[in-house]
């Protein structure tokens, strides 16, 4: 039906779980059908004991009529949830003489087993099935064939293991994450591929795989880069005078794949190769290979007739010595990099970016008017999180209503400079939330929590300028959090805290309390003073108070917010990863980091990429008004570059131009072709400077 809506208002409860987060793999699509006022989570809907889909799939919801799903809510509300003693639980125990009944979110919670097949049976925590494991000769950790960290091979509820492979152990959320992803066609054990055996269990033991096709084979062209050849030269020093895309079949300089990964290239010349039939490996594959212990000395190659001396020879860097390992040490080592590249951040939020679905969804943003454009966009009823967003730029004076397709990631990198501005927060540098009614009153706690994860799963940068305290707050708990001084942005307050810091006596500490009696009396930090050291004790009351008592509300709205397409849960998990791009700013570009960044698509005039890398140069050592961050925004709309990195890559191509142009839309900057770098330097130092500045005075104009 066409007012079914996926995802529906983001306030709009389920009907039978009464909770309106919006978490696609934990409970299933969000589904609101408008016309009935009716909105409900497939899971919930799916697994409710009393109701069966009687209709067609376009019939009601999912093929349940909407008659079916009332009377199943009547008779849900009869029945009290077994966890938290509330009504509405749909859910019950299938166990013979077992009375639990449960909320879906409530039983996840108890850690109860859904079987998503059958009858769609659901077991509670007494009587779910169980894992029987005969012998385990594995008494150390092994790792989770999924994400690479340690496990401790005993079958639990958050552990499983692969029915086919006795040593091929599982967390629980990546085998659903991978399920979700894979499909019921590509999901299978990853160790021998097997799928019939592999899929029983896991269903038996609550992993949903949906009937669909994989996520990587609904995405159009998804594997056109595997019908290209690569043919770029990446050695630091190539030698080719026409250039690193220069390929010559049956001569030196032809291109020489990595054997290993592909993805790299050398001119034969370039490495001293003899023939393209010699073996070639790259930097970072030869790093791999050495510290995997399975690098073999390649054989020695006589250097080429040439005047190139030995310190200055065609040869990629040669491979690091390592110190004599032993073969058990070096593969953990190399099990110690594979769990840290599973913690790294960028793989951590592309993982949350697979909810994201490819159907678009249009936001229209005055971009004069950012911080109310996306608060009317996120808020309208048709808006899903886990839809793409296409950006629409509209003037409100235009009076033609022209739109202008726009950048995403600028439009979240505008949104997040306006949230770190805004009046919810407070602080200099390291910024706390604050205590506003109004924003309370107009709930733009959550909105701002639900926009920092929105901008974090679809590809925008990260706020950057939260202080360790909230961020504390955030991941471990506020009762596990202590604030320092630093986090008191109020004059007033920080005076206070540093007179009874630095009482001598308890006379003094008295004194102190006499004169702001009120206050400590209003904020509950009233304490009988026995000796000098209750200080202590008593600026730990206002700092807690002021920093943490005081915006709770604030701070729950917010944290609601940041459960969005489940990123709140997903810091919870791996704080250690979060924290750098929470609390501090991304590194400072560098001319090496741009020219990395921009990857050259077609053959380019040669002559203007060495003007392009010599100004480069010129911009770090200062020796222009513009700056690496003003190319930046001028190509992609941002200043930094994402944790996800780009999506298009940023590209350069080369045109026969007066000035240079960037399509921020596709991350791409035309450089202009001209006869000297002095003509090129002053191309670029106006057109980038006054392009910005004239979009930073449209902006400054409404504010």
């Amino acid at each position: 039906m066409n007012e079914n809506k996926p995802g529906g208002s983001q306030n709009s409860t389920c009907v039978f779980c009464r909770k309106n987060d919006d978490c696609p793999i934990k409970y299933g699509e969000k589904k609101t059908n408008e016309k009935w006022n009716l909105t409900v989570h497939y899971y919930c809907l799916l697994m409710s004991s009393g109701i069966w889909q009687r209709g067609k799939e376009e019939e009601g919801v999912y093929g349940f009529l909407i008659e079916d799903i009332r009377k199943e809510v009547t008779r849900a509300s009869k029945l009290k949830c077994s966890v938290c003693k509330k009504t509405g639980a749909s859910i019950g125990c299938v166990a013979p003489r077992c009375k639990r009944s449960y909320h879906f979110p409530c039983g996840l919670q108890r850690e109860c087993i859904f079987q998503f097949t059958g009858n769609f049976a659901s077991f509670c925590w007494k009587h779910r099935p169980v894992q029987i494991i005969t012998s385990n000769n594995c008494r150390d950790s092994l790792l989770c064939t999924i994400c690479l960290e340690f496990i401790e091979p005993i079958p639990t509820y958050s552990v499983l293991r692969s029915p086919c492979c006795k040593n091929a152990w599982f967390h629980r959320d990546c085998l659903q994450v991978q399920a979700i992803n894979a499909g019921v066609f590509f999901f299978r054990c990853t160790i021998c591929n097997n799928s019939d055996i592999f899929q029983k269990e896991m269903l038996r033991m609550g992993i949903h795989i949906p009937e669909k096709d994989a996520s990587w084979e609904l995405e159009e062209n998804a594997y056109q880069e595997l019908l290209q050849h690569y043919e770029h030269c990446d050695v630091r020093r190539c030698r080719c005078k026409e250039g690193r895309d220069y390929n010559v079949p049956d001569s030196k300089w032809e291109i020489k794949r990595c054997q290993c990964c592909g993805s790299s290239g050398t001119h034969l010349a370039c490495s001293s190769l003899q023939s393209w039939e010699q073996n070639w490996e790259c930097l970072e594959c030869r790093s791999i290979l050495y510290s995997a212990g399975e690098f073999q000395k390649a054989k020695k190659h006589a250097l080429p007739n040439t005047n190139v001396g030995i310190n200055d020879c065609l040869l990629e860097e040669s491979s690091p010595k390592l110190s004599r390992q032993s073969p058990g040490d070096q593969r953990k080592d190399l099990l110690r990099q594979g769990s840290k590249f599973r913690r790294d951040i960028s793989t951590l939020i592309i993982e949350l970016g697979f909810q994201v679905k490819k159907k678009p969804k249009k936001v229209f943003i005055n971009k004069a008017n950012i911080w109310n454009s996306a608060l009317d966009g996120f808020r309208n009823q048709n808006f899903n999180p886990s839809y793409t967003i296409e950006i629409v730029y509209v003037n409100e004076n235009d009076h033609f209503g022209r739109e202008q397709p726009g950048s995403k990631q600028e439009f979240l990198s505008l949104l997040m400079q306006q949230l770190e501005n805004s009046p919810l927060f407070e602080g200099s540098l390291s910024k706390n939330l604050s205590l506003n009614s109004q924003a309370l009153k107009e709930n733009l706690y959550y909105e701002a929590g639900k926009m920092v994860a929105i901008s974090l799963v679809h590809g925008g940068p990260s706020p950057g300028f939260f202080s360790q305290t909230l961020f504390n707050c955030l991941a471990y708990g506020p009762e596990n959090t202590q604030p320092i001084l630093d986090d008191v942005s109020d004059f007033d307050v920080a005076q206070i805290m540093i007179r009874v810091n630095t009482a001598a006596t308890v006379a003094d500490l008295n004194s102190i309390i006499n004169d702001y009696y009120k206050y400590l009396e209003l904020i509950g930090c009233l304490r009988l003073i026995t000796s000098i050291s209750d200080k202590y004790m008593l600026a730990k009351d206002i700092l807690v108070y002021h920093v943490i008592k005081r915006v709770q509300a604030p701070f729950e709205s917010f944290k609601q917010g940041l459960k969005t397409l489940g990123v709140l849960e997903k810091i919870q998990t791996y704080p250690e990863a979060f924290f750098h791009i929470f609390c501090h700013k991304p590194e400072n570009l560098s001319a090496k980091i741009l020219s990395d960044l921009f990857t050259v698509h077609t053959l380019s005039d040669v002559q203007t990429l060495g003007f392009w890398n010599s100004y480069l140069q010129a911009l770090e050592d200062g020796k222009s008004t513009v700056t690496m961050e003003d190319i930046l925004i001028f190509a992609t709309g941002c200043k930094s570059i994402p944790p996800a990195g780009f999506k298009p890559t940023p590209s350069i191509e080369c045109l026969h131009m007066d000035f240079p142009v960037g399509n921020k839309c596709n991350n791409c900057l035309a450089l202009p072709i001209t006869s000297t770098y002095k003509e090129f330097q002053e191309s670029m130092d106006f057109t980038i400077k006054n392009t910005l500045r004239l979009e930073k005075e449209e902006n400054s104009h409404f504010i």
